[in-house]
């Protein structure tokens, strides 16, 4: 009896044995799925949405499915995206199939089941002049492909779009400067030019602020992303380029009106660009001043700062020093220095930074 237990065991282990051999899980391999939070402030009555209006996939010449664009800017924070791809130039059609709509077809299920709100885009793409434009909420992006390039913009207006002038400075098309050229001027006075990007992927252009500024237009900053987010941007360290939407909701249409009504502010690395009062309600808003002490010759004080963007601050003709993002600094400032700073990493022209008062109350 005792010989038939023990042998009954035995084959009762050797069989769960077996059983582990065929499937046993390495869980510790398998990355957590979790979603950034993008921490900038909601100011001066609107809500500030996290947006990326020009990316490309397989239906054009981009390297992922649409639905990845959606993966993507959920992990990383967003709350609004446009796929853009190449209308006139797609080469990945040739395996792919379909037409300048399927791209948003075959994300916008997607999109809705992650909460990202997908603007129907698609990316006019011209050799200079006039270069390339993004036009979002388009009701039939294949209707743009024409041969003449003032037909398709006249298309995209019939259709009530959004036109956005991308990457102004890239030298692929403006080699030796940054020029704007008659068909600009053309396109701005017949309403076919609502914005430019100020920043595309990894180039900043400065005299595009400036065009922004002079002729009121909105400023953009885009990933322009061909390839893997996270393969193309240090996320550890920044956030990915957006650009921010100050919306009154969090909806297509709040989206739309605050575009037209240019309440953007373009965010990379770093840096935002925009108007002074954007710029200046989104530091307000993120910073807070504490009096500690002083003495004869200085006072100190603890400055907080709650959103993602550090503030490198300068003080006419006193110290320079930064106050971190989503963290605090102490400094002390001599004796009668000025209540009003130079914050350098925000700005308001190509070469004009925001200046601010600070509350330096003792």
């Amino acid at each position: 009896m005792k010989t038939r237990l023990l042998l009954l065991a035995l084959f009762i282990s050797a069989n769960v044995f077996a059983q582990d051999l065929n499937n046993i899980k390495i869980p510790e391999l398998i990355k957590e799925s979790g979603r950034k939070t993008v921490n900038v402030p909601d100011i001066l009555g609107y809500k500030t949405l996290k947006c990326d209006f020009h990316m490309h996939t397989v239906f054009s010449d981009g390297i992922v499915w649409p639905s990845f664009r959606v993966d993507e800017a959920w992990n990383n924070g967003l709350d609004v995206i446009a796929i853009t791809d190449h209308i006139e130039r797609h080469p990945g059609k040739t395996h792919v199939g379909g037409d300048d709509n399927s791209a948003y077809k075959i994300a916008l299920p997607h999109a809705r089941e992650k909460n990202i709100i997908l603007i129907h885009a698609g990316e006019i793409t011209r050799s200079m002049s006039p270069g390339h434009f993004n036009a979002l909420f388009l009701e039939d992006t294949q209707a743009l492909d024409k041969q003449d390039w003032h037909e398709a913009f006249d298309e995209a207006k019939k259709q009530g779009a959004y036109i956005i002038w991308n990457h102004p400075g890239w030298e692929a098309q403006q080699p030796d400067t940054t020029k704007w050229w008659e068909e600009h001027t053309q396109l701005y006075n017949e309403g076919m030019l609502h914005a430019i990007e100020v920043f595309n992927e990894q180039e900043w252009y400065p005299i595009a602020l400036d065009w922004c500024m002079d002729k009121d237009l909105a400023p953009h900053a885009a990933t322009d992303i061909h390839g893997i987010i996270a393969e193309r941007y240090d996320l550890e360290k920044y956030n990915r380029p957006m650009t921010l939407v100050l919306a009154e909701e969090r909806t297509e249409e709040s989206v739309r009106e605050a575009l037209f009504a240019n309440r953007t502010i373009a965010y990379f690395g770093k840096h935002l660009a925009g108007k002074e009062e954007y710029l200046k309600a989104f530091l307000e808003a993120s910073v807070e001043v504490q009096f500690l002490n002083k003495t004869k010759k200085e006072s100190r004080y603890l400055l907080k700062n709650t959103c993602d963007v550090p503030f490198q601050m300068q003080v006419k003709r006193g110290p320079a020093f930064t106050i971190p993002a989503n963290g605090e600094t102490i400094v002390a400032l001599p004796k009668n220095t000025s209540s009003k700073f130079l914050v350098k990493n925000l700005y308001t022209k190509g070469t004009e930074n925001l200046t601010v008062t600070l509350d330096l109350k003792k």
